[in-house]
């Protein structure tokens, strides 16, 4: 079953960001997962105000643990975790599309 990971985050450094977006791809695809969507929402109901979104799909929870704890993705994440306020990483398991 797919799983689907929701990212909020908000980059206060636009060199981090820019260096995590070109190195983010191969570690994410080494694991099977891919980009569905990024950026600045349009919320149309409720008061969440995020910066940016991301959401990302993986074959399984598993290899989104698995990709999440991997050491490919360690110094990818380290420049998020360093230029960027992440306020909610939510996975979330549904039908393949």
């Amino acid at each position: 079953m797919a799983t689907y990971a929701l990212f909020e985050i908000d980059w206060h450094d636009q060199n981090m960001a820019k260096e995590y977006r070109e190195k983010f791809g191969s570690a994410l695809e080494k694991y099977g997962g891919k980009t569905l969507c990024a950026g600045p929402p349009q919320v149309i109901e409720g008061d969440w105000n995020p910066a940016r979104v991301v959401i990302l799909e993986f074959p399984t929870t598993q290899a989104f643990r698995s990709w999440y704890a991997s050491p490919e993705y360690a110094p990818v994440l380290k420049l998020r975790q360093d230029g960027a306020t992440t306020k909610t990483v939510v996975v979330i398991e549904g039908p393949t599309r």
